[in-house]
């Protein structure tokens, strides 16, 4: 009996050790994340960064998707270049976000900024690791004299 539990405790230790190997060897968020611009003021919210527009261009220029949260009435009004439209009111809002690849950067906003956060908070508990929130939102953006399409 006194050697079922060694053997037994021994299998356990082992499977432990292979695991924190395995676990080691496999690739970060930092890998796929882009990095904060140089300088840039931000707030990060465990893997989400609240950012102001020069920053949210900046995240873009490294190559961040750009993710517009409002309707799609608000998002033919006017809207980044490049943008692709995902409605937050949408009742498929969450199953077009799990579309998404996780480990990749997005640039997310909304109006004023309110439902982004929203968005962002909801991206992350489902795993997404570089979120980039446009504080102000587009009205920001445009004060800030960047063009929208």
């Amino acid at each position: 009996m006194v050697f079922s539990m060694r053997r037994t405790l021994t299998i356990t230790l082992g499977s432990l050790a292979v695991s924190a190997v395995l676990l080691a060897g496999c690739s970060s968020a930092a890998d796929t994340a882009v990095a904060p611009p140089a300088g840039a003021a931000t707030e990060q919210v465990a893997g989400v960064q609240k950012v102001g527009p020069e920053e949210f261009d900046a995240a873009i220029k490294q190559g961040a998707t750009v993710i517009d949260v409002r309707t799609p009435a608000e998002f033919s009004s006017g809207h980044l270049e490049g943008a692709v439209n995902i409605d937050i009111a949408s009742p498929d809002f969450a199953a077009q976000i799990a579309e998404l690849d996780p480990k990749k950067t997005y640039a997310v906003y909304f109006r004023s900024g309110n439902r982004s956060g929203v968005a962002t908070t909801q991206m992350q508990n489902d795993g997404f690791v570089s979120l980039y929130d446009l504080q102000g939102g587009i009205g920001a953006w445009q004060s800030a004299g960047f063009p929208v399409v």
